[in-house]
């Protein structure tokens, strides 16, 4: 009985401490590194905005779902039609999520360490690539 209430209560805590991270990083948002905003959106057609970690390789653009908030990605999924902008450039784009032999690729492209998935609580991962396109958002 002792054993576990000490499991349920160091799995509450966990819980607690992954509920505040992911809430420390939604409010401060990704300010390093390489950053884009990408605009999405919602299901009335109002543009909502997320800052996000701009991964690159080679001339394409990517980004990972890294959390468990991702109300951004489902959006995107529903209309992959988006706006990024990044260094004061603002274009037009197709998302599309990665799957099979290129999401495996990129996982391992584009690795986050072991801490990061701890404090993140092991979300599922996945990724879009971005495909230009030419006619205004």
């Amino acid at each position: 009985m002792k054993i576990s209430k000490s499991i349920i209560s160091v799995f509450i805590g966990y819980v607690g401490l992954v509920i505040i991270f992911e809430t420390f990083l939604g409010v401060m948002q990704p300010r390093g590194g390489d950053i884009m905003v990408i605009t999405s959106l919602d299901a009335n057609g109002k543009p909502k905005e997320r800052v996000v970690s701009r991964l690159e390789q080679g001339s394409e653009i990517f980004v990972a779902v890294n959390h468990w908030p991702r109300a951004w990605a489902r959006r995107i999924r529903l209309n992959p039609t988006v706006q990024i902008t990044h260094n004061e450039s603002t274009r037009k784009y197709s998302a599309v999520v990665l799957e099979e032999e290129e999401h495996v690729q990129a996982s391992l492209d584009f690795p986050v360490p072991l801490l990061f998935r701890v404090l993140t609580g092991f979300p599922p991962r996945y990724f879009f690539r971005f495909e230009l396109l030419e006619e205004a958002f």
